[in-house]
């Protein structure tokens, strides 16, 4: 059994659609809830759903270590971003190598960089009159949203949505989509493990 950490900014809807997902199943469990955000409604979805729950502050995420420690401290195998707005410190990409996923609302490489996310992806899809939107699934890296794309899913644009129209097509494909590919990846994991042995 793999213990996965989540980290969230916000409110926490697809972290708890990944927590209950792994509730049902023997290949992982949702050990940490994680967050930048004091008050994020992500730390009560959690805590309802008996998880641990940390809230950190920017100099424990990128200078003491201390989340570091929690990761180390929780074994935890595998790291999901779920609306999560800080670029992940390198001691943590280097202790995580190919361990750590996000979620973008839109199709990669279009559209991603830093301030994108939420509302500004959507206005930016509907500004340039795409066809289609969707989502991208990533491993995590030292830039924004630049990481190798593990999976897409996509959705038509139509000439009457709007960026809160659009965001719905995108969070059902966030929650169909997100937990069974993060499932794929744990499955993975030993042979990730292995092969980041043999590199080092």
């Amino acid at each position: 059994m793999r213990n996965i950490a989540i980290l969230a900014s916000g409110s926490g809807t697809n972290a708890e659609n990944i927590i209950k997902y792994f509730s049902t199943t023997n290949t992982a469990k949702v050990s940490l809830v994680l967050s930048n955000n004091r008050h994020a409604l992500v730390l009560k979805r959690a805590e309802a759903h008996n998880i641990r729950t940390v809230f950190f502050e920017r100099k424990e995420f990128y200078v003491t270590g201390k989340v570091l420690r929690y990761l180390a401290l929780y074994k935890i195998d595998f790291i999901i971003l779920a609306g999560f707005l800080w670029l992940v410190p390198e001691s943590i990409i280097d202790q995580y190598p190919e361990r750590i996923i996000n979620i973008h609302p839109a199709l990669l490489p279009l559209h991603g960089g830093k301030g994108m996310y939420g509302d500004a992806v959507h206005k930016a899809v509907l500004a340039g009159k795409e066809k289609e939107s969707g989502i991208t699934i990533h491993y995590v890296n030292k830039l924004y949203d630049k990481g190798n794309i593990v999976f897409q899913a996509r959705c038509k644009v139509d000439p009457s949505d709007t960026p809160d129209t659009l965001a719905e097509k995108i969070h059902s494909l966030e929650y169909l989509h997100y937990p069974g590919v993060i499932e794929e990846l744990v499955l993975k994991l030993p042979d990730l493990l292995i092969k980041s042995a043999e590199e080092a």
